[in-house]
């Protein structure tokens, strides 16, 4: 593992994986943007998301796309991956995974702009593609975000 990234008290990158059986916010963890000054864009998509319907308890599969715009701190991939991969036996309806990831990023590592797509695969004949973003309150990353929900459609 890189030096810099030992340095800033990264667990998971280089160690055997430990895959937790329940939704686990504390296993993401953060390292320093290199370039916080610069607006760029950084996309994650995990196509074998799964969560467990609350009513139900049968699994439901989607994609999950994660694209932000980083701040000071950014999001480690692997502890993201065991992060998403902890809803397997969480049981919440689409909607609420979208918004609970997206607001688990946000106050871990407080980006300028990020939003959060979920794919599901069809239940019952219908599809559900829940859309959910934040921008930096009192920044132009606000309005972006506002602007981007107003102008959201169907992917």
């Amino acid at each position: 593992m890189d030096t810099n990234r030992r340095q800033e008290g990264l667990q998971l990158l280089g160690k055997e994986t430990d895959y937790a059986a329940t939704y686990a916010p504390e296993v993401l963890e953060t390292f320093q943007n290199r370039h916080p000054e610069n607006d760029y864009w950084v996309q994650f998509n995990c196509p074998e998301f799964t969560s467990l319907c609350p009513i139900t308890g049968q699994p439901d599969f989607a994609e999950i796309k994660i694209l932000y715009m980083p701040g000071e701190r950014m999001v480690e991939s692997k502890s993201l991956k065991l992060y998403l991969f902890s809803f397997r036996n969480h049981g919440d309806f689409h909607e609420d995974c979208v918004n609970i990831i997206m607001k688990d990023l946000v106050k871990l590592m407080q980006p300028k702009y990020i939003e959060v797509v979920g794919l599901f695969m069809p239940r019952g004949g219908i599809s559900i593609y829940p859309y959910a973003n934040y921008g930096r309150p009192g920044t132009k990353y606000e309005k972006m975000a506002e602007q981007r929900m107003l102008q959201h459609h169907a992917l």
